[in-house]
């Protein structure tokens, strides 16, 4: 790629992001499209981060990816907040129209299109929800405008109920928290139709690990992990072996850029270049 002075600024921002696959996958589709932009994360602490969006104003950054911690805490220094993502109370993506800033959430929207990308049936279906944080979050919420009902299980009950509460009451959904452990999983699992592990369970290093045991799976299940690293979780092995349709955590990651790339240049990138990239760097690590 070749700078000038002329060339435009994409970021991320969270705390750490040294881990973020983020500028693997968007450098590559910005010089595939020859658009004259970079992309960069920066590792923001919490307490810098309206200083950061007053950055984002002066130095007319274009567009801004919003990871861990500050999905939430970064709305009150935004201008524009779509309704979905207002009601998740989360948003990962920032678009600088002149210095006004407006955001929404493509997390979610990511998550759903991998799941029927894939060829999950979401209408009618039963959903057991490993984990109540933001990856969680986001996928309940877009996910209970399409199922019959959910259960999210945390080893924190306390977070679990309150993540389904707050659902049920904004978007006036069948859903339920519990705590999880290994006797609720197993009754909820033989009623399931979609299973999904949005916990970090199971993620690089410890890849040996899994949420769930392979004997409480059930072949008639869709089971979907968010982790990406490594591509295929042991749950999703286990799951497979069974006869399970599966789904890893790479097509939401992608997914969530794609759609943050057309928001933001009104072109749609090479999702495969994306995809491979990230495998690729994956690979070698």
């Amino acid at each position: 790629m070749t700078f000038t002075g002329k060339t435009k600024t994409f970021c991320l921002i969270g705390h750490p992001v040294e881990h973020s696959m983020s500028p693997t996958m968007w450098n590559p589709a910005l010089e595939d499209l020859g658009l004259d932009y970079v992309y960069i994360a920066y590792d923001v602490y919490p307490n810098q981060l309206e200083r950061a969006v007053d950055g984002f104003r002066a130095l007319g950054i274009r567009g801004i990816n919003v990871t861990i911690p500050h999905k939430e805490e970064v709305i009150k220094f935004l201008d524009e907040i779509e309704p979905f993502a207002q009601k998740l109370g989360a948003i990962n993506t920032i678009k600088n129209e002149g210095g006004y800033l407006k955001a929404r959430n493509t997390d979610a929207e990511g998550a759903k299109k991998s799941l029927v990308d894939a060829g999950c049936d979401l209408s009618g279906k039963e959903v057991l929800l490993m984990g109540a944080g933001g990856a969680a979050r986001a996928i309940c919420f877009v996910l209970s405008m399409e199922v019959k009902r959910i259960v999210v299980v945390d080893i924190v009950e306390q977070k679990a109920i309150e993540l389904a509460n707050e659902v049920k009451e904004k978007m006036g959904a069948q859903i339920m928290g519990m705590r999880s452990n290994e006797s609720i999983i197993k009754e909820k699992l033989q009623s399931a139709d979609i299973l999904i592990n949005a916990t970090p369970i199971g993620m690089y290093p410890k890849i040996d690990n899994t949420p769930i045991a392979k004997s409480m799976l059930h072949p008639d299940l869709f089971v979907f992990d968010a982790v990406y690293n490594p591509l295929e979780t042991k749950l999703l092995r286990e799951a497979a072996e069974i006869g399970c349709k599966t789904l890893g955590g790479l097509d939401m990651l992608v997914n969530q850029g794609v759609l943050a790339f057309e928001w933001w240049t009104g072109e749609t990138p090479n999702s495969e270049l994306m995809k491979d990239k990230i495998i690729e760097f994956l690979g070698k690590k």
